[in-house]
């Protein structure tokens, strides 16, 4: 392992550490301000990134404030020491496993824990208390894709590495709005498209971002993936494609799958049918693919959120072995995950199929683990995943959880199920950051204070399978602990001391690495034996690595299998048949459209870090829902409306979007808001969540759905310097605001109202106001001593007042002047300001980019040198491309 950091110059030192948001894993220079502060860039040196940042990670240094914060250890809301807490939950653990059997004990963990976080969990369940329930929120994202993995190669092996998206000549991405979702990556892939010519294909129901940037979209149809395979794997057979050899000698079971292909899409023509697509289009993918030897074909969370997601994804690797192209630069199949740390959590056995070091369940697996751990509990089967651990919650077969970091009465699909299944626990454990989540407040909980990035030392592993550190450069506040710390000491007060006894996270993380080459001998894929040995000082200094890197090796493996060597018991791939698609639910009248869920480009799951961000609430404000525009005109909605969106599990009032990029009879929401920052937003109650029968991943992109529209008598903002509740009555979202905070509303009350609302939250303050009662508009501001304090927009709800300009008053704290104040009542502000925002990175407006296009800029290169948009990660790019589009099109005659 190479442990040399390269020099950084005479600057004050910065600490490298990790991106905590998705699984790209970007490298992070983090300088401390010394106020709890810390300013942020991104490590030229991480081979990730090189040096660049999404919007998300640009803007990291803006989440690192206490508001929120859970700060001391409570039960049931009463303070008190971590010993009266650790005890509860010890206790509480104990005596549900003597009342009820280990197996009435779970725990749900999460892809932002730290691998040495994960390690201890699952250590302490599933070989000392004895449960096998044990899962994580990563069961929501790329579970399928470690099915898939486990079915062909015998290991949840990722085969490539990200070199193999510049050096490729077609990428084809699967259920992957990669420009939003994973940015950095998507930078590279256009770069590559810039020095090579490397052709783009997308392939999604919905046209998104990254769609519009591809040299080829196919929007196909909900849940054909699997057909749209199988026909390119009966395209390649029928013209001579295949790679005969490597067939021949490194998989088993070609045959088979190729027949099963055969049944599904025999031809072009019969794939173009199952899939919605026209013929031409279906013939030009297959085309492109067969006659391209470096494909990198990428897929996320459109695959593997599907009640069929593991087939889809093994219809994608059928391709690339029955072609050879895997294992050597620029080819592969890639599953991109959604979290900073799934691949650590997949690792440490952090889901309920799997054990420590990417062991799973044959006797002699068990054995080993038992005997490493000294484990008196060791688990001999699978515990319940995800879907069906909150289910036996529900029916009260769970009596004890320990959730950690993460949110699952928002993100869970039926949402207000678990919610309400939670109120059924005996003993409740929550390791948290946030004190506000929906999960925290869902009922009274021993709540224990964990780090926050920034705060905590260990661990993460990206897509590529490279370990980074993600370091600490804040000193943790109040009496938050790092979490393996607190499992430790759980696991001491049931009586495992020695067992528990790290006094280090390095030796937590030598421990997990000692493991993965315990009696190993290359029969397992995953091998860190060669940092096994680290000592407390290298491991500080550790550069990032990939695995498997064995104690004989010089340096991790970029790719695996171009020679075959599969983690099967006769070391071949497998080819898989994979089944003919089918949705999960049918629509019927009552439910005409289908839900699809997923994110947006500058939130992270539930908002709890992104939501404290001014810049990445500048975005997307508002809880949407996206819509065609023939659905729009039949459900009698136009954009902006507010409307119901009803599934079979619950309802959310969202704002619409109308746009062609939707697919006529869908629907598509974000996942993000929840109770603490929207009145009724919770997309996470829609979705259906139908498992899928391999992985146990839940279907999130094809619920049936209606939506009807949800009219109000008035729309508006409030933004005052301090957060206020909103009024009972209100439709609203809550968004932060550059020295304040912000409520977008709907009501049905007017302008009356509205006057009276601001002196019950301003008694004692001065006003300036305009109202119009018989238009219904009102405008407000509230003054203490020349001081801005609140600012309060109404009007008929077609009018949407715009807060865009009313924003940048609250920017300082200095007197406004009385020209100010009459700009800021007047109306006339709204055509101030930058405008709604487009490029995050770089604080760039609508309005500014149009001025960039009137004054001359006419491609995104030169907007970008006029105002910066688009130059940092490029995740904007599409939008201004569309806003050129527009601006550029010739006047109708």
């Amino acid at each position: 392992m190479n442990l040399h950091v390269p020099a950084l110059g005479p600057e004050a030192d910065p600490v490298r550490t990790t991106c905590p948001y998705c699984g790209v894993g970007c490298g992070v220079l983090a300088r401390p301000d010394g106020q709890g502060g810390a300013s942020v860039a991104g490590d030229p040196a991480h081979p990730a990134n090189h040096g660049r940042l999404c919007s998300k990670g640009s803007t990291l240094g803006e989440t690192l404030s206490l508001d929120d914060r859970v700060l001391h250890p409570a039960i049931a809301g009463r303070r008190v020491g971590w010993d009266e807490a650790l005890d509860a939950v010890a206790d509480g653990l104990r005596r549900t496993a003597e009342a009820h059997g280990p197996e009435s004990v779970a725990f749900y963990l999460s892809g932002q824990l730290l691998t040495e976080d994960y390690y201890v969990a699952n250590k302490l369940a599933k070989g000392f208390i004895g449960t096998p329930h044990v899962d994580t929120n990563s069961r929501l994202c790329m579970s399928s894709a470690v099915a898939a993995h486990r079915r062909a190669f015998g290991s949840d092996t990722v085969p490539g590495c990200y070199e193999d998206l510049d050096e490729a000549d077609l990428l084809v991405l699967v259920g992957s709005n990669t420009a939003w979702c994973h940015p950095i990556l998507f930078r590279r892939m256009l770069d590559a498209r810039t020095k090579r010519g490397t052709k783009i294909v997308v392939i999604d129901p919905r046209r998104t971002q990254t769609g519009e940037e591809a040299d080829l979209f196919l929007g196909l149809r909900p849940g054909t993936d699997t057909a749209l395979f199988s026909g390119l794997l009966v395209h390649l057979s029928d013209h001579g494609a295949l790679d005969a050899r490597y067939i021949a000698d490194h998989t088993a079971g070609f045959e088979p799958a190729l027949e099963r292909a055969r049944q599904i899409a025999p031809d072009a023509a019969a794939t173009a049918r199952a899939t919605g697509l026209g013929e031409a289009e279906v013939g030009t993918f297959f085309a492109l693919f067969r006659a391209t030897p470096r494909v990198v074909t990428a897929f996320s969370q459109g695959v593997n959120q599907s009640a069929q997601g593991t087939d889809k994804a093994n219809a994608i690797i059928n391709c690339h072995l029955a072609t050879g192209r895997i294992g050597t630069p620029g080819t592969g199949p890639f599953s991109l995950t959604g979290q900073p740390n799934a691949m650590g959590g997949r690792e440490v056995g952090g889901l309920a199929n799997m054990l420590a070091a990417h062991m799973h369940f044959a006797p002699e697996e068990v054995d080993l683990v038992r005997r490493f751990w000294s484990a008196p509990r060791i688990i001999t089967g699978e515990g319940l995943k995800a879907v069906p651990l909150f289910e036996a919650i529900e029916r009260g077969k769970i009596k004890a959880l320990w959730v950690m970091g993460t949110n699952p009465a928002v993100s869970m699909p039926r949402a207000d199920r678990v919610r309400a299944a939670l109120g059924r626990l005996d003993t409740f454990v929550v390791s948290e950051v946030a004190a506000g989540t929906d999960t925290v407040r869902a009922r009274n909980a021993i709540v224990l204070p964990a780090l926050a990035w920034g705060e905590k030392d260990g661990t993460v592993t990206n897509s590529e399978r490279r370990i980074t550190r993600q370091r600490t450069f804040l000193k943790a506040p109040g009496e938050a602990r790092a979490d393996w710390w607190i499992l430790a000491q759980v696991g001491r007060r049931l009586g495992h001391a020695k067992q528990f006894a790290w006094p280090t996270v390095a030796a937590v993380f030598r421990e997990h690495a000692a493991l993965s080459e315990f009696e190993n001998r290359g029969s397992r894929d995953f091998d860190i034996g060669g940092l096994a040995d680290l000592s407390d000082a290298a491991y500080e200094a550790a550069a990032p690595v990939q695995w498997p890197l064995t104690r004989k090796a010089k340096a991790g493996e970029r790719r695996l299998f171009a020679s075959g060597g599969f983690y099967t018991r006769d070391r071949r791939a497998r080819f898989v048949a994979v089944q003919k698609p089918a949705l999960a639910d049918a629509t019927s009248d009552a439910f005409p459209l289908r839900l699809n869920t997923g994110r947006v480009r500058d939130h992270w799951h539930t908002l709890t870090r992104t939501g404290k961000s001014p810049r990445l609430s500048a975005h997307r404000a508002v809880p949407f829902v996206e819509i065609h525009p023939d659905d729009a005109a039949r459900a009698g909605v136009a954009d902006g409306d507010l409307a119901r969106v009803r599934t079979p599990h619950g309802a959310a009032v969202l704002e619409v979007t109308v746009t062609p990029g939707a697919q006529a009879g869908m629907l598509f929401a974000p996942m993000h808001w929840s109770e603490a920052n929207t009145s009724d937003g919770r997309v996470g109650a829609l979705a259906q969540g139908a498992a899928d029968p391999v992985s146990g991943q839940p279907e999130l992109k094809a619920t049936p759905a209606s939506l009807t529209p949800e009219p109000y008598r008035s729309r508006g903002y409030l933004i005052t310097r301090a957060a206020v509740p909103a009024p009972h009555g209100w439709w609203w979202a809550r968004a932060i605001v550059e020295g304040g905070s912000g409520l977008i509303f709907a009501s049905q009350e007017g302008a009356a109202e509205a006057a009276l609302l601001m002196r019950e939250l301003f008694p004692e303050a001065a006003f300036s106001e305009y109202a119009d009662p018989a238009r219904g508009v009102y405008r407000g501001a509230a003054f203490r001593d020349g001081r801005l304090l609140g600012a309060l927009a109404l009007a008929p709800a077609a009018e949407r007042p715009s807060w865009e300009a009313a924003k940048a008053f609250f920017r300082t704290q200095e007197l406004l002047e009385p020209p100010a104040r009459r700009a800021l009542i007047s109306g006339r502000a709204e055509s101030a300001g930058s405008g709604p925002l487009v490029c995050a990175c770089h604080t760039v407006g609508l309005d500014v980019i149009r001025g960039a296009v009137a004054d001359g800029a006419r491609s995104v290169e030169a907007v970008g040198a006029a105002c910066k948009a688009g130059t940092n990660c490029g995740s904007c790019i599409p939008e201004i491309r569309e806003l050129l589009a527009a601006a550029l099109a010739p006047s109708p005659a």
